[in-house]
């Protein structure tokens, strides 16, 4: 089903139409994505059997839309017994510079 090796491309042009037409009919001050680093990343890509990441939407304690990530084999399940991940850094308030993706 999954290989690992799935083409996820997409061009700069196409990514700021996606990210403005959510920001577009997104509400005053909304999330506007995450960041997570490279060793967290990497703990879930590192987990035996595992052959990429998925993403759920969540919601945290705070009503706060949040992002979580497990690890998902080849057959497409999901890695619920191994890393999963949350904690990321909301955007904004953690924003820095001025992105095309976040801006334009």
């Amino acid at each position: 089903m999954f290989t690992g090796q799935e083409n996820h491309d997409v061009t700069l042009v196409d990514a700021k139409q996606m990210t403005k037409a959510f920001r577009d009919q997104a509400s005053t001050g909304a999330v506007l994505g995450h960041f997570f680093g490279k060793k967290a990343l990497q703990k879930i890509l590192d987990q035996e059997d595992c052959v990429g990441i998925r993403h759920y939407y969540g919601e945290n304690k705070s009503g706060e839309p949040v992002l979580v990530l497990v690890g998902v084999t080849a057959n497409g399940a999901d890695m619920t017994g191994g890393v999963i991940l949350e904690l990321g850094f909301p955007c904004p308030p953690k924003c820095f510079g001025s992105s095309p993706l976040a801006n334009d």
